[in-house]
């Protein structure tokens, strides 16, 4: 496994901590998550900022999710599930460094890996959906993998 897959592990994690335990300073709460995983520095540069974007676009991707998880209120999701859509979602929204694909795929694997079979079947479904209404390459970065000299 990539360290971005442990990172988005990690940051699914927290963000279900999060969702899940007692509300607390955004802040305070990153440090006790990285005093009790031990995560390697690498690791917590590349979660972090996903951590925070997805918190602070957290309505945002929650009505995205909603939209698109038809029968499905949010609140009946899987608290996992409902994560790994947050994060996934948040790549493809505002990661154009990410292509959306490898965003989708990640999804899938880590909520086979902390969920069911089932639920990366249903992760896919959702996030399948959204990825045909992007402004942008499902395939490549926004540049159209070409990087600025």
């Amino acid at each position: 496994m990539g360290k971005r897959r442990d990172a988005r592990l990690l940051a699914v994690q927290f963000l279900y901590q999060v969702e899940v335990g007692a509300k607390q300073d955004l802040d305070r709460s990153l440090l006790n998550f990285w005093d009790t995983t031990e995560a390697a520095t690498a690791l917590r540069k590349l979660a972090e900022p996903a951590i925070r974007g997805v918190l602070a676009n957290y309505e945002e991707l929650n009505a995205q999710i909603t939209k698109y998880s038809h029968n499905w209120e949010l609140k009946r999701i899987a608290a996992v599930d409902r994560n790994i859509l947050r994060l996934a979602l948040y790549e493809m929204l505002h990661c154009p460094d990410i292509p959306p694909v490898v965003s989708i795929n990640e999804a899938i694997e880590i909520a086979k890996q902390l969920s069911t079979e089932e639920s990366g079947r249903f992760v896919n479904g959702i996030l399948d959906q959204i990825i045909k209404t992007l402004n942008r390459p499902a395939r490549g970065d926004a540049d159209g993998g070409r990087k600025n000299k």
